[in-house]
């Protein structure tokens, strides 16, 4: 009887699938397993690079891709692709034993030796090779093939190396990352042999043996031992997809350490937050032994930090482990500190629109969103303590310019409107923008440095004052900060400098992701025209921009549509929700989002009274999501519906500095909203469905 495993490549794209084609590949599967002689299901390809490489057919027009062994009964389903990417696929790769770990190893052949050709034009015009100071023996040692030998005594930088990270076997290329980096064999060994099934490598390796191999490499195959295992393998929660690592985040997240703080940034899906989660992982492991200083993993929202548990709670399987990573939203790390360094003190906050309420009674004063803006974005964004001080500084952010008689009235009137804060009862009140001010102030006085590691997700909407007390709250060294974030994704108004609050990632401390694995290339390409131009002085120093920024999957375009009123627009979305679920999509897997919250609160009792389940973002994940595009920030799912997507909601009247305020500011409250639409949709892995009423709003792309 034959036995099938499954590639771990072909479940994460499993999902992916239409219907009727997850059906055939499941009948597929099944005829094969029932088959005795699995052969006679089985093509042979003539000129194939592996010759032990087959196709199986699932329908007209989709093929699976299956390794067969040249003996024995163990056959390995890598891909299902349309039938002329399959054959391309299965001409192209090879698969191999690794000498020294034993585990099943692919290589994209076709491609190496076009790289290896320009990589050898390319040494001639230098002496210098970038592992010179490895000897062949000690290469092979650590499981390199020698028939890559040639290709990598052709490369000189590290920047030809970073080229061959999606070509070459992962393990392999971490050990040729190591070996550049001039690490010692002891720590490359170490780190190794984190990938071994048991404890130690095999005392031999019979590298023809691809079954032994396939049932060594656990994390990359499994093996299906009946029919209920392959049910199950096969409608795996959406969640899981989630924590898949794909080797340049892996090379990112499992990096030993790090010299110091360290950004990492990319485009929408390239997986900064599953690095981030499990750089969290490999530090907790790293550092089981110590006096149990917990590690943090903080973001901007409480839906996201929520998320962000239940990923971790997937990825570390060790109670001990995950206990010595503390994953909590950034206010409550502000709280916690307060709690412990300040005697106990928990401010009360207020919030941006109670504020406003607040200030424009009659005898507030100068009461508009021009006085906060100054005193969030300028005075506790520069921790300004003075008025000489304020009269003087460079305002960066803010372009309207004010004399230092002005300055004055705003000193004062900020300063009376925080005396009305203090007095408010029962204990007074702080606004969130203060309350991490305040805990960085408390961790400064007391010298302590609360977390041994600091990763921070979204770290682009933090305000300079949050990042001051994070800052504070770790001592400086190796592997202090770990921070993702992108730039184009900026929903909040703050623009950090990171130099500025203490945060050094100058120096080569960046690294990039390019590659988007959460959406296709269709919903990647219509969202990048709703984010329109995004200008250096936007970026604010971050290393980043989307001109290599793509995805390797391909779907249907993001469906648009146009309604006569808004009672036509939610039953509309309403029966597009109930076709996902009719299709089979997790519940979990679909998120509804709106501008604002009342709308989105009036578009969950729609849900509702039609026999929809529904929760908020960051709920239990079992039943349809719905939000704000400020809420499912971070987030993930299979299928978005985004609502009211016209003139007069996006851009929000509230949320756009008037241009005869502050021309510049009115620009950037406009990018900000694009950034919000842009998020929003970018949520989508396969299905983006945007609607309005009235007039398209100018943001959607014509």
């Amino acid at each position: 009887m034959a036995q099938l495993a499954i590639s771990k490549d072909f479940l994460a794209e499993f999902t992916t699938l239409e219907k009727p084609v997850q059906k055939a590949v499941r009948e597929a599967i099944s005829r094969f397993a029932k088959h005795t002689h699995a052969g006679l299901h089985l093509e042979k390809l003539r000129n194939s690079r592996d010759p032990r490489i087959r196709t199986i057919r699932i329908d007209r027009f989709w093929r699976g891709v299956v390794l067969a062994p040249e003996s024995g009964d163990l056959f390995c389903l890598l891909r299902v692709l349309p039938h002329d990417q399959a054959i391309k696929y299965a001409m192209s790769r090879v698969f191999t034993v690794n000498t020294v770990l034993g585990v099943l190893e692919s290589r994209d052949e076709e491609q190496l030796r076009a790289v290896g050709t320009a990589l050898e034009i390319t040494a001639e015009d230098t002496s210098d090779r970038l592992f010179s100071h490895v000897k062949d023996a000690d290469l092979l040692a650590f499981g390199i093939d020698d028939k890559l030998l040639p290709l990598i005594r052709h490369l000189a930088r590290e920047e030809h190396l970073d080229a061959l990270a999606h070509l070459l076997p992962p393990l392999q290329y971490d050990v040729l990352v190591a070996f550049a980096a001039h690490m010692e064999p002891e720590k490359i060994w170490d780190e190794l042999s984190k990938n071994l099934v048991d404890a130690e490598a095999p005392a031999s390796v019979d590298v023809e043996d691809l079954a032994t191999a396939i049932q060594r490499t656990p994390d990359q195959v499994a093996l299906i031992e009946g029919p209920e295992e392959l049910q199950k393998m096969l409608q795996p929660p959406f969640a899981l997809w989630r924590i898949f690592l794909h080797p340049m985040q892996r090379r990112i997240a499992y990096q030993p350490s790090y010299p110091g703080s360290i950004m990492v940034t990319g485009g929408a899906g390239t997986g900064k937050t599953v690095t981030a989660l499990h750089r969290a992982a490999h530090l907790a492991r790293r550092y089981r032994h110590d006096d149990g200083t917990p590690i943090l993993v903080t973001t901007h929202t409480k839906s996201l930090a929520a998320e962000l548990r239940r990923q971790l709670d997937l990825l570390i399987e060790d109670p001990k482990e995950r206990a010595r990573v503390e994953v909590v939203h950034i206010h409550q790390v502000a709280m916690g500190i307060l709690r412990t360094f300040a005697d106990g003190w928990q401010p009360t906050p207020i919030s941006r629109r109670d504020l406003l309420q607040e200030m424009s009674t009659p005898d507030a004063g100068p009461a508009d969103e021009f006085v906060l803006d100054e005193w969030e974005q300028v005075i506790l964004a520069q921790d300004i303590r003075t008025l000489d001080v304020y009269r003087k500084v460079k305002r960066r952010g803010r372009k309207a310019a004010l004399s230092p008689e002005l300055r004055t009235v705003l000193w004062g009137a900020i300063e009376a409107l925080k005396e009305r804060l203090r007095a408010m009862p029962p204990n007074g009140c702080w606004t969130f923008t203060e309350i991490p001010a305040e805990a960085a102030g408390a961790l400064v006085r007391s010298g302590s440095h609360p977390y041994r590691h600091i990763v921070v997700d979204e770290a682009q909407d933090l305000h300079p004052a949050q990042w001051r007390m994070l800052r504070a709250a770790v001592a400086e060294g190796p592997d202090d900060l770990f921070l993702v974030g992108d730039p184009h994704q900026r929903i909040w108004q703050h623009r950090v400098a990171m130099r500025d609050t203490g945060v050094n990632i100058t120096g080569g401390r960046t690294k990039r992701l390019t590659i988007s694995y959460r959406s296709t290339q269709e919903i990647l390409d219509w969202a990048r025209r709703v984010l329109g131009l995004v200008t250096e002085a936007e970026l604010e120093g971050w290393p980043n921009t989307l001109d290599d920024f793509e995805s390797p999957m391909h779907g249907r375009r993001p469906i648009v549509r146009r309604f006569a009123d808004g009672d036509e627009e939610f039953d509309a979305v309403v029966e597009q929700v109930r076709g996902w679920l009719a299709a089979g999509v997790e519940p979990g897997a679909i998120g509804v989002v709106a501008r604002v919250r009342y709308r989105a609160g009036d578009l969950q009792k729609r849900l509702r009274q039609s026999g929809i389940a529904t929760e908020a973002f960051g709920a239990t994940g079992h039943a349809v999501q719905v939000g704000t595009m400020h809420d499912i920030k971070g987030l993930e799912f299979q299928c978005v519906a985004v609502v009211e997507v016209q003139e007069g909601m996006m851009p929000h009247p509230r949320a756009v500095v008037p241009e005869e305020t502050d021309p510049a500011a009115h620009s950037e409250s406009l990018q900000r909203e694009r950034c919000v639409l842009y998020v929003a949709c970018t949520r989508a892995r396969d299905r983006l469905h945007v609607s309005y009423h009235g007039a398209p709003s100018r943001f959607l792309p014509r």
